[in-house]
């Protein structure tokens, strides 16, 4: 079956790779294929031993950040090889970790690549983060003695009906993964489905309750005035409704500011069209320096950055949640909590079903399409409510922290 996907996979590359290699920006295309194909130039001749971490993209690097903090802290002489798949998730990477962490892209999942890699790099352990499950990485790494540990592990509905559609498949890949510290109990028993020894699956809770977003706020947001709206991680039809809510709501509270914060880089400039269609008074944060003049109210600011959300939802009144109105299963509510926000999500939470929790305590709401205007308003009308909502959105994060101390003691029998 490996001789098959590798076949398969070899197949697409080909089709693919220009495409992939021209979409990047110029200065990256020379060690983006590079690296794809295991070269990794300086880190190749440096004779050390190091913890590997995959993490796909900037929602993954962020849960990894306090992960890579302890295991930095603890085993300072240990260095770390920290892979992405994405060019954002590189990015953000690089950004955030600094001496005895080396940013790659994580090579393509073909045995020689992988191969040439371990020839090079000798890893201790590999540390997947969520489930990115690439069924050549798993086995090569287990074939060159390294174990292979997943943690925050996820499994959503539509990732659960994929691998058990392939489950013939799949179950081998799992079941050669060493561990499997699984965010709550409903993904830990969709793992077991795949014949998963239960010993080997732990329940440990979310490093996104222990991911702390930067303190302090960027400077330009202290020169808002005025009640605000974050719109965080929005996508693809979205905003439409975002920016429409917006100005029947501006109406009846004339100073409201929308901030808006589309999810990916490459729809920013999409985003900044729907706003000059509707005539919208904006202003992109890439054009706002910090010592401007006040930036005047009531008006849509575009978070065209990478980043900077995290640490914006401490400014907002209500924290709208994307991803969560047109079906894609919604985005992480836990950096407004952090804050101590209120929080609005659309219908479709499916990807965190730690926000059910939420809405029992009273910490967020749900809101369809047709409602989320008449949820907003009498939200906004009513500052005592997003002040308790903020309350306990707050005490839930802090109550579900720890996740990566759990996930640290099951590393120290692999370090050590």
């Amino acid at each position: 079956m490996f001789l098959l996907y590798s076949i398969f996979y070899s197949i697409g590359l080909i089709f693919l790779l220009p495409f992939e290699f021209f979409k990047r920006k110029k200065d990256l295309r020379k060690r983006w294929l590079k690296e794809k194909f295991g070269y990794f130039g300086e880190l190749d001749t440096l004779d050390k031993k190091y913890i590997w971490i995959h993490a796909v993209s900037v929602g993954e690097v962020n849960a990894s950040l306090p992960l890579v903090k302890k295991l930095r802290e603890e085993y300072p002489d240990k260095e770390i090889v920290f892979s992405t798949i994405t060019d954002t998730g590189q990015e953000l990477a690089t950004k955030k970790f600094s001496e005895g962490v080396y940013t790659v892209y994580l090579p393509f999942d073909l045995p020689f690549t992988l191969g040439r890699t371990l020839k090079k790099i000798k890893p201790l352990l590999l540390i997947i983060i969520e489930t990115e499950l690439w069924p050549n990485l798993i086995r090569v790494f287990k074939r060159n003695s390294v174990p292979v540990i997943l943690l925050n592990g996820r499994m959503s509905d539509k990732s659960f009906k994929g691998y058990k559609t392939l489950s013939f498949f799949f179950k081998k890949v799992m079941n050669m993964v060493d561990f499997f510290g699984m965010q709550n109990v409903i993904y830990a028993e969709r793992i077991e489905v795949f014949g998963i020894e239960p010993s080997k699956v732990f329940v440990l809770g979310n490093f996104k309750f222990d991911t702390q977003p930067v303190i302090s706020l960027p400077e330009w947001v202290y020169t808002i005035k005025g009640m605000t709206i974050v719109a965080g991680s929005t996508h693809e039809g979205e905003e439409d409704l975002i920016i429409e809510t917006y100005k029947r709501l501006k109406d009846d509270i004339v100073d409201l500011n929308l901030i808006i914060a589309p999810r990916h880089p490459e729809r920013f400039k999409d985003v900044e069209k729907i706003l000059i269609s509707k005539k919208m008074d904006y202003i992109k944060r890439s054009e706002i320096e910090s010592n401007d003049k006040e930036i005047k109210t009531g008006v849509i600011i575009l978070l065209d950055t990478i980043g900077e959300l995290s640490s914006v939802y401490g400014i907002c009144d209500v924290a709208l949640i994307g991803k969560s109105f047109k079906g894609y299963g919604g985005q992480n509510p836990l950096e407004p909590a952090f804050w101590g926000k209120a929080i609005v999500c659309g219908p479709h939470m499916e990807n965190f079903p730690i926000i059910e929790e939420f809405y029992l305590e009273g910490a967020a709401i749900k809101a369809t399409e047709e409602r989320l205007y008449e949820i907003l308003r009498t939200l906004l009308k009513r500052p005592e409510v997003i002040e308790q909502m903020g309350i306990k959105a707050k005490n839930l994060y802090q109550k579900n922290s720890g996740a990566v101390d759990k996930a640290m003691e099951i590393l120290r029998r692999f370090i050590s």
